[in-house]
């Protein structure tokens, strides 16, 4: 079987999560790991080989499809379009509000190299907005509702961290318990941002930092902290390392409707995810889709893609005639 050659740019928790996904998908091989470190101070569990980020020109012809793992605050933006003009790409940006214009700086890059590359790859947004679109095409009456957690969110975290001042911080994303009942009640609330969620960040300062600064950053943040109740709470490293290590995650996505003529038969859908590992299920969500980038780039289908665009059955190795056999 010829395998699709993937590699891997950067090496937190997302990297290090498609490096363990690929292990369970035979039909790609891992040909290496592009960072911003120097070289010779990263080691992988798998040891493939580690080139610095400057040079990944150099191998664009030796690699199918290149999985960008850096954070949406700032490393995306810049490395989406950049990569997208040397490799087919798959990357997780999440920032919501920013989408639309991430996805028109890919793909005129992507575009005019000829290449294909899948963004805002993950659960959510990725699996939940295709819950979202499936219900609300499904159930063209009604209102969708979101919920994220209780959960470690690897992107407010990452943005936490760029402050100056932090030294290590994780953000918990908690839904509001009493919105989740009224929702599933079926009687369609008005819900604002802060009405949903609330955000929970626990915070190593340096030593030295301002404390009250580094709280105000946090909480005044657009687009991931200014339209929900936030709370900051400063601990120790020790209390981080022993409370902190494990990245749990999950939500619910729920439409609810009503069919019909006279539009009074209630109807719900449900979507819900419960994760031991976020970055973990993240990673395996990218891997489906750099099969799909590369089935798409195979057969002509060029420029940025969103889940939205990709048919289901380009994320699974099995043929057509196995899918109609097995899953249908």
């Amino acid at each position: 079987m010829e395998k699709i050659k993937i590699a891997i740019a950067g090496y937190g928790n997302l990297g290090k999560g498609v490096e363990m996904a690929i292990s369970q998908n035979k039909d790609m091989e891992l040909v290496a790991l592009f960072t911003r470190r120097d070289p010779k101070t990263v080691k992988t569990a798998t040891g493939i080989p580690v080139y610095h980020t400057d040079d990944a020109a150099a191998h664009k012809d030796d690699i199918d499809v290149l999985i960008l793992c850096g954070g949406s605050a700032t490393d995306l933006p810049k490395q989406g379009p950049e990569f997208a003009a040397l490799f087919n790409t798959i990357d997780s940006f999440d920032t919501h509000a920013k989408i639309p214009e991430y996805y028109a700086a890919v793909d005129a890059a992507a575009k005019a190299a000829g290449h294909t590359s899948i963004i805002s790859v993950g659960w959510d947004p990725g699996l939940f907005s295709l819950s979202r679109a499936y219900a609300e095409a499904v159930l063209p009456e009604g209102e969708t509702y979101t919920f994220w957690g209780k959960g470690v969110s690897q992107g407010h975290s990452d943005a936490i961290r760029r402050i100056k001042g932090v030294k290590n911080a994780i953000q918990y994303t908690v839904p509001v318990e009493s919105a989740i009942n009224e929702v599933r009640s079926g009687s369609n609330p008005e819900l604002s941002t802060r009405d949903k969620h609330l955000r929970e960040c626990y915070v190593v300062a340096e030593e030295g930092a301002d404390k009250a600064q580094i709280e105000n950053e946090i909480k005044t943040m657009p687009n991931y902290f200014a339209d929900y109740n936030t709370t900051v709470h400063f601990i120790t490293e020790e209390e981080m390392a022993r409370d902190h290590a494990a990245m749990p995650h999950g939500g619910f996505v729920i439409r609810s409707g009503k069919t019909g003529f006279d539009s009074q038969t209630p109807q719900i859908i449900e979507y819900a995810l419960k994760l031991g590992s976020n970055p973990q299920f993240t990673s395996s969500v990218l891997v489906s889709y750099a099969r799909a980038a590369y089935r798409l780039n195979k057969s002509g289908s060029i420029g940025a893609k969103s889940v939205l665009d990709v048919p289901p059955a380009m994320l699974s190795p099995k043929s057509g005639e196995e899918l109609r056999k097995e899953l249908l």
